[in-house]
């Protein structure tokens, strides 16, 4: 099986010809269809709203894509509170998802008015003191330990997880909360990552609809919202089934209906955080195939490397590689798909079967739009490579310009050796 390329060898061809490879390439239509599919699917909750997670791709020009339907932003730093300021999102249109969070942040999250989602029972005398202050909307993160389960199917352990309070942390946060002046209160919890199953925000829902009832039953809180978070995933293999988000939608919908409205709670907004569903399969790395080595295995040496993509070398996870103009041969050459870094592990495949591979192709490595350019480094001074926008109309837009030397050099700006570094 194969995964079917957003881009045409074509115009791969035009674009490599005004920018270097590598770089990062991102689909407009495919981000605005999946856009619209997401807020159809939960068009059924008055006040659905999805954050998008900020970390899985922070390009201002991506999501002021996503803010023209109504998103909002999941922030878990200054920096990224910072960006979303500047793009215009304040108040509650961020929420401020951290843990171990520096005082500086909570305040900064305070001062724009985020929504700030508490992670842990002691965050709230430490908030207090930083601010001043509990705010009359707050959220609390659940954790409800053990083993998250899908029929037979271990999804993920939230009790080895460092996130959220437990359940009996929960109810004495809110109790504490609402005597300290807080008025509206939301749940949020995130137990598994990456699902690639329409069950995953339904079964998710279940536990924090029942959580929600017992909790407003108990401590009399107002719950003005239920943060069902990330997880939806995408199929990085091509013999995967994608999410189906309408159905997923649907799903939430049923398990409101039967627990939510019966208890007199159907007032409550459900928001997202949705990151790697939102942009992940409108994203890849572009690189040209620019060495071979034939040693006890066959190699071929990109120009791009783990620093454009760590994934592959962090978790050993799965990228699909077409070769540009090769997508109806046959894949009967064994590869390493390897980058430049002096580490064992810069590898994007691990005897991957491909089509020949000649000097000077270009390698389109999918699904790279979120946790790709997000998670680059500098390693071996390598330099993060520029992201572009395949427009609607066939165009495309410089979003973010490739890293130069200067760059790397420019927070030795302070010292003399930095003026000798950046020529001055």
């Amino acid at each position: 099986m194969n995964k079917i390329p957003f881009v045409t060898k074509e115009q791969l061809d035009a674009i490599t010809k005004e920018y270097p490879t590598p770089f990062h390439l991102y689909d407009e239509k495919g981000i605005r269809k999946n856009m619209e599919a997401l807020r159809d699917a939960f068009s059924w909750n008055k006040g659905y709203k999805e954050y998008f997670a900020v970390k899985a791709t922070p390009n201002p020009f991506l999501i002021n894509i996503l803010r023209e339907y109504g998103c909002g932003c999941d922030c878990s730093s200054y920096t990224e509170l910072k960006l979303s300021e500047t793009i215009g999102a304040v108040g509650e249109d961020i929420m401020f998802s951290s843990n171990a969070t520096p005082k500086e942040e909570f305040a900064y999250a305070d001062k724009l008015g985020a929504i700030i989602n508490l992670d842990d029972f002691t965050h709230i005398d430490f908030l207090e003191k930083t601010i001043g202050h509990i705010p009359e909307t707050i959220s609390c993160r659940f954790n409800p330990g053990g083993l998250f389960q899908i029929s037979n199917d271990i999804m993920d352990n939230p009790g080895d997880s460092k996130y959220g309070m437990t359940k009996d942390q929960l109810f004495e946060a809110f109790k504490i909360l609402k005597a300290k002046g807080a008025k509206h209160f939301g749940i949020h919890a995130f137990l598994a990552s990456n699902t690639v199953t329409n069950e995953y925000y339904p079964m998710l829902a279940r536990t924090l609809f029942k959580l929600a009832v017992e909790l407003q039953k108990e401590t009399g809180v107002h719950i003005k919202f239920i943060n069902l978070s990330g997880g939806i995933g995408i199929p990085y293999t091509p013999d995967q089934e994608p999410n189906d988000i309408r159905i997923i939608g649907e799903g939430v919908r049923r398990v409101y209906e039967e627990i939510l409205t019966p208890a007199g709670m159907d007032d409550v907004a459900i928001y997202t955080e949705l990151g790697r569903f939102m942009m992940g399969p409108y994203g890849c790395l572009v690189t040209k195939a620019i060495h071979e080595k034939h040693t006890y295995k066959e190699y071929i040496g990109c120009d791009a490397c783990a620093v454009n993509l760590m994934r592959p070398a962090m978790y050993g996870a799965y990228h699909h590689i077409t070769v540009m103009g090769k997508e109806n041969d046959a894949c009967d050459h064994k590869y390493d798909i390897t980058g430049s870094l002096c580490e064992n592990n810069d590898k994007f495949a691990i005897d991957r079967m491909l089509p020949k591979i000649e000097i000077g192709d270009l390698l389109l490595i999918h699904d790279t739009g979120a946790h790709g350019f997000a998670m680059g480094y500098n390693y071996n001074g390598k330099l993060k490579s520029a992201e572009l926008l395949l427009k609607e109309d066939g165009s495309v837009q410089l979003i973010r310009r490739a890293e130069k030397p200067e760059d790397y050099f420019a927070t030795f700006d302070c010292f003399e050796i930095g003026e000798k570094l950046l020529g001055k």
